[in-house]
């Protein structure tokens, strides 16, 4: 399958934010279109960190990402 090049338009469908949310085993890399928390922000306190892409970064795979921007010390009580 023959790669196409990102437009304008394609560029605003990309997710925006690198995130890293507690997983069951520790921190796992997501991308996400909006740093929308839900309701009653029940998402918030499942984030560890996270940042806004820029443009010629949103089209990068989760594990170069994940690579870039290694994730959080998180210690466990």
């Amino acid at each position: 399958m023959a790669r196409r090049h990102t437009t304008e338009a394609d560029a605003d469908d990309l997710p925006r934010y690198f995130v890293w949310v507690r997983g069951l085993e520790g921190p796992e890399p997501q991308k996400w279109m909006a740093m929308d928390f839900g309701v009653g922000d029940w998402k918030r306190p499942l984030v560890l960190a996270f940042l806004e892409l820029p443009e010629d970064e949103r089209r990068l795979p989760l594990s170069v990402l994940a690579r870039r921007y290694p994730p959080p010390r998180v210690d466990v009580l």
